[in-house]
This record gives C-alpha cells, sequence and structure tokens, in this order.
C-alpha cells in the first residue's frame, strides 16, 4: 500500500444506486450442488428456483 492516496478528484457515491440490492455469490460444495440439482430437476425446477424459494418446495 501506498503512504497517502489522493482522493482530490474522487466523485463521492459514484457507483452508488438507491435501492439496489447487492447479491452475495453463493459457493456449494460438489456434493451438495449435485443433490440440490438432481432434486430441482425432479421437481422440474430450476436451481436458481429451488435455492430462492425453499418454502415452496415439493418433498
Amino acid at each position: 500500500m501506498k503512504d497517502e492516496y489522493d482522493f482530490s478528484t474522487a466523485a463521492r457515491g459514484k457507483f452508488f444506486r438507491k435501492g439496489a440490492r447487492l447479491v452475495p455469490p453463493v459457493h456449494l460444495e460438489p456434493e451438495v450442488l449435485a443433490y440440490l440439482s438432481d432434486l430441482a430437476e425432479t421437481q422440474g425446477t430450476s436451481l436458481n428456483d429451488l435455492v430462492k424459494h425453499p418454502s415452496q418446495r415439493r418433498h
């Protein structure tokens, strides 16, 4: 790291978007990913929908 940084030309809030939602990535173990992928396929849904809406999951 530098000892000092020059922020005199910086723009505050340049990348801020009001109401934007941060969606962090989810990393799954390969076995868990395989299980959920198979479950989604047997239920006729996407892996994304299966993980996003667990309360609507059919057992």
